[in-house]
């Protein structure tokens, strides 16, 4: 019986063990990985005439990984995000690979060091306080689904979630420890705390109370189940935020742009946060980004919005606020983030 190779080994060690284990990877970033390897064992039998089982650490150069890169995006005509995206995982297989194999640290050292691909960045889409309004406003809440649908977009709204935490979330992290501060469990499965306003921890907690009708209620049970009372998944939630911006779209085309998606909510509240003055630091802190500069990219929206940014200004004039805006004791907590 044949032994594996070393790079098999290694690969199926950092992928079932290493991501999952020792570094705390979200299961979507170890699919990502996965799919990856998966492409490039593809590439190693059709383009070099290796087959996967032969395919050993020794045949990793910087040389193969530029034509592999090119062939994703040549060859299969993916677009320059997708192959920085294979570049990112290839990138960490080598910091690993760096560690379990020191004797090919040099050849790993070249591959790490291929640049990331140029490309224009997207703009980022966000809804005005008037958007979000109406967005919010079409669920049909004389309906269950229609109350599940508008408290989902609330609580995604107001805790600027990414859709897999949203999505992870239960209910046992909601107030807590006493607080109006939901905990949230994101990449790398890192927690933070985000603060919810009063109008939002009242529909939270009626919706809750809706919940514990449940005979089989728990509280950690998730926050959001789909119409099989299931988990739902990021494309039930895709499929949710499409429905309800198609129909605010038909009575205000201006306000709900036609790219939306679960980030556009994220991005509105993390707009809407620097519109109020709260300062890029404690907003990375509030969006669970781990460099300030990510967060950056909210600021580089319109001249206008940087300005007021850079100059720090308490707030916007000539704007009905939303109570979180109001709120100094939560403006206080936002500020404390940081120290």
């Amino acid at each position: 019986m044949n032994k594996p190779n070393d790079f098999a080994y290694s690969l199926t060690k950092y992928l079932t063990s290493y991501l999952s284990v020792t570094v705390g990877a979200s299961k979507n970033t170890i699919i990502s990985y996965r799919d990856t390897f998966k492409l490039l064992l593809i590439y190693a039998s059709k383009q070099k005439s290796k087959k996967p089982e032969k395919l050993v650490l020794a045949d990793l150069d910087r040389e193969f990984i530029s034509d592999f890169l090119d062939w994703i995006e040549d060859e299969r005509g993916c677009s320059i995000q997708t192959r920085n995206q294979r570049l990112t995982a290839v990138h960490a297989f080598c910091k690993y690979l760096q560690i379990e194999h020191p004797e090919y640290m040099l050849v790993f050292q070249k591959i790490i060091a291929i640049p990331k691909k140029k490309c224009n960045q997207k703009v980022v889409s966000f809804l005005s306080i008037e958007g979000i309004e109406l967005l919010l406003q079409q669920p049909d809440c004389s309906s269950e689904s229609g109350k599940k649908h508008m408290m989902l977009l609330t609580f995604m709204y107001a805790s600027a979630c990414r859709v897999q935490e949203a999505v992870d979330a239960v209910i046992e992290d909601y107030k807590f420890n006493g607080t109006n501060l939901m905990k949230l469990t994101g990449k790398g499965k890192k927690s933070r705390l985000v603060p919810l306003e009063k109008s939002v921890v009242k529909l939270m907690d009626n919706y809750i109370e809706n919940c514990k009708k449940n005979k089989l209620f728990s509280e950690k049970n998730l926050l959001f189940l789909n119409h099989s009372n299931q988990k739902l998944s990021r494309q039930g939630v895709t499929s949710i935020i499409k429905k309800y911006a198609d129909m605010a779209r038909e009575k205000r085309p201006d306000l709900i742009p036609k790219d939306i998606s679960p980030h556009t909510l994220r991005h509105s509240r993390a707009v809407h946060w620097l519109q109020a003055g709260v300062e890029l630091i404690y907003i990375r802190d509030l969006l669970g980004h781990v460099s300030v500069q990510t967060t950056e990219v909210y600021a580089k929206i319109d001249g206008d919005m940087k300005r007021k940014a850079l100059e720090r200004l308490s707030g916007i004039q000539n704007m009905n606020l939303p109570e979180w805006q109001k709120n100094q004791d939560l403006m206080v907590w936002l500020k404390s983030l940081g120290s």
